[in-house]
């Protein structure tokens, strides 16, 4: 799910604090991938970013280690 903000930005729900929590099967992009694009996939452990919204994703920590920002919440 996409949310349109005004100034023409579009969000995808990984942007958002309050849609993240541990247990969460969510795809994340490392920092090392973030030229790709490519995905990893893998279950919430922590939460590292504070804010309540930031617009590349936000940043957590895997359950085996892996740290990167939310792209997509799988079902």
């Amino acid at each position: 799910m996409k949310i349109a903000l005004s100034k023409n930005i579009e969000m995808n729900e990984g942007t958002r604090r309050e849609n993240i929590k541990p247990g969460v099967t969510v795809k994340i992009v490392l920092k090392a991938d973030q030229r790709s694009g490519k995905l990893t996939e893998g279950v919430v452990k922590d939460l590292l970013t504070n804010s309540s919204i930031h617009p590349h994703g936000i940043k957590v920590r895997l359950e085996d280690g892996q740290v990167g920002r939310v792209q997509e919440i799988v079902e």
